[in-house]
């Protein structure tokens, strides 16, 4: 073997020791922290980690949290789930939370349920201690749901639902808006149901009885446990206004036709005086025809002179029976 190749082989050698002396420095606490805890993590692992942008401190971390709490996790899951952009610390927290708490939760359906945007940690702490949830929420900037019952009489109720968590319908289920319209909506239909306000106000129980028995909680992540009614109030008489403003509606209607047939009687009027006005017009173009019609009849001889006098003499008399006809209606 020459000079060259030996230096060669030398200088390989010392960049493999360089390099193994630095890997061995830069996960060498991680992996005896491991080792100590009783969750080992080999260096070939630490390194496979450190090329595919892991944090092997996650990673290991998370690891010895699992395994100190009795929980069988490898390191391999984990730095899967951190590859799926999951909240791996905030997983294993919630496995063991779960755990402590007796409740079935297996590594996968956490994974689903963090990876689905879930707060996986908050759902076992609501499984395990039950939430309260208004109705009407407050965010929706309304303090009551308003229903109206059969005698007209306007109601504003408010609810407090007790919820808890449902983990197998978490990835999937719809939250906490959905509860609370649906419970909105049952408080709706039984007070409208009712026979009167007053049967509502003596047993408001009613509307949780009827509420929770048509199970509003399918399809959700939560199962309700309890619907307490807070509070109740009388609002408004709606059904004496809603008569008002039909009554006020049906005056305007009936003003409306009164005079759509004052319009067609006064159109009737006017069409009636100019028919008279027209018929006027004929009589008096026929009027002035009488005098062209008696003079031809001159010129032809079918009149004589005595024969216009005595025309005129009968105009003239009946002229004056008239008049005396006239003045003795007058008297």
């Amino acid at each position: 073997m020459g000079p060259t190749i030996l230096a060669v082989v030398i200088v390989v050698a010392v960049i493999v020791c360089l390099v193994v002396v630095l890997i061995i420095s830069k996960f060498f606490n991680l992996w005896l922290q491991a080792r100590v805890s009783n969750a080992p993590v080999s260096f070939f692992d630490l390194v496979g980690m450190w090329f595919r942008k892991v944090n092997t401190k996650t990673i290991v971390l998370s690891r010895i949290q699992a395994v100190k709490a009795g929980l069988s996790v490898s390191s391999n899951q984990l730095e899967t789930h951190y590859l799926a952009r999951g909240n791996v610390p905030r997983v294993v927290n919630a496995l063991i939370a779960a755990d402590r708490a007796k409740i079935d939760l297996p590594w996968d359906t956490a994974c689903a349920i963090d990876l689905a945007g879930r707060d996986i940690l908050e759902a076992v702490q609501t499984s395990v201690k039950p939430k309260v949830i208004d109705c009407p929420a407050a965010q929706t900037g309304r303090g009551t749901i308003d229903a109206v019952a059969k005698d007209g009489i306007q109601l504003k109720a408010r609810a407090r639902v007790t919820v808890r968590a449902n983990l197998g319908r978490l990835v999937g289920g719809a939250l906490e808006e959905t509860i609370i319209a649906r419970v909105g909506e049952g408080i709706v239909t039984t007070i409208g149901s009712a026979g009167t306000h007053k049967d509502v106000l003596e047993n408001p129980d009613r509307i949780s009885r009827v509420v929770l028995d048509r199970g509003l909680d399918a399809g959700t992540a939560f199962d309700i446990l309890s619907i307490d009614i807070a509070d109740i109030d009388v609002g408004e008489n709606i059904g004496a206004k809603l008569q008002a403003d039909q009554a006020e509606a049906d005056k305007v209607r009936f003003q409306a036709e009164a005079e759509q047939k004052r319009a067609i009687a006064v159109a009737q009027e006017q069409e009636f005086r100019a028919e008279e006005q027209k018929n006027r017009a004929l009589v008096v173009l026929a009027e002035a025809e009488v005098p062209k019609a008696m003079a031809e009849a001159f010129r032809s001889g079918n009149l004589g002179v005595m024969d216009y006098y005595r025309m005129n003499n009968i105009n003239a008399d009946t002229s004056m029976r008239n008049s005396i006809g006239g003045e003795e209606a007058a008297e």
